[in-house]
């Protein structure tokens, strides 16, 4: 059984995309798979209860299926910082809560990919103490980089990746999102910052995901490999 972390350069770098996508892939080579949100803002209320879009796109991408509880347990209605969203909600987090669960779900729900997708970037807090970033240090996992493309990912890609090895982790692999169409317009420079990046980030590039018009897992999942993982 594989698992690994996934996490982005900012929020909205595209990680649901390559979440979706490389669990797509991993179907598609008939391998089990599950997508897993741990912790969820910006969520819609529904007969069944609160439901994040991030979240049902994972769970789509699970198979066999399992339940949305499965895929997120911790769910917030207003889209704002999960740390502000639980303290509003009067349901402080917690990563010895927060690992318990995700521990108990690998080990009742074991698939050949399992990915667990963050929220926004590698430092955003879960409380006063604790960030993201300690999900995956307390449960040891390597840890999937997406890059949103954009004016700036340079810097953030760079700094992320050597956040995440400072941290202890493995950088098991990167993805490029292209999150802002100018960024790729000229193909040359672009061209030169996907050289950059691979030059600087010290794991295989997974894939490119180029700006599509209606993005889903089915659309990214050619772009992307699961060979070097």
């Amino acid at each position: 059984m594989s698992v690994y972390f996934v996490t982005g350069t900012d929020t909205d770098a595209g990680k649901t995309l390559a979440t979706s996508a490389l669990l797509y892939a991993a179907k598609r080579q008939q391998l089990s798979t599950l997508g897993l949100k741990p912790i969820a803002s910006g969520s819609q209320a529904t007969f069944e209860g609160l439901r994040n879009s991030d979240a049902l796109a994972l769970q789509a991408q699970s198979v066999p299926p399992v339940a949305y509880t499965t895929v997120n347990s911790i769910t917030f209605e207003p889209a704002i910082a999960p740390h502000l969203a639980a303290i509003e909600a009067g349901r402080p987090l917690d990563i010895g809560v927060i690992t318990d669960i995700l521990r108990e779900t690998l080990n009742h729900t074991p698939r050949d990919l399992t990915l667990i997708e963050g929220a926004g970037g590698w430092r955003v807090p879960l409380n006063e103490r604790e960030d993201f970033c300690d999900i995956p240090r307390a449960l040891r996992l390597p840890v999937i980089l997406v890059v949103g493309l954009k004016l700036g990912c340079l810097n953030h890609a760079q700094l992320t990746a050597e956040a995440i090895i400072a941290d202890g982790l493995t950088l098991a692999g990167w993805v490029g999102s292209v999150v802002d169409p100018a960024f790729a317009a000229d193909t040359a420079r672009f061209e030169a910052n996907i050289a950059h990046l691979n030059a600087k980030l010290a794991a295989p590039c997974l894939g490119v995901i180029p700006h599509l018009d209606a993005p889903n897992a089915a659309a990214a999942h050619p772009y992307l490999s699961l060979e070097p993982l």
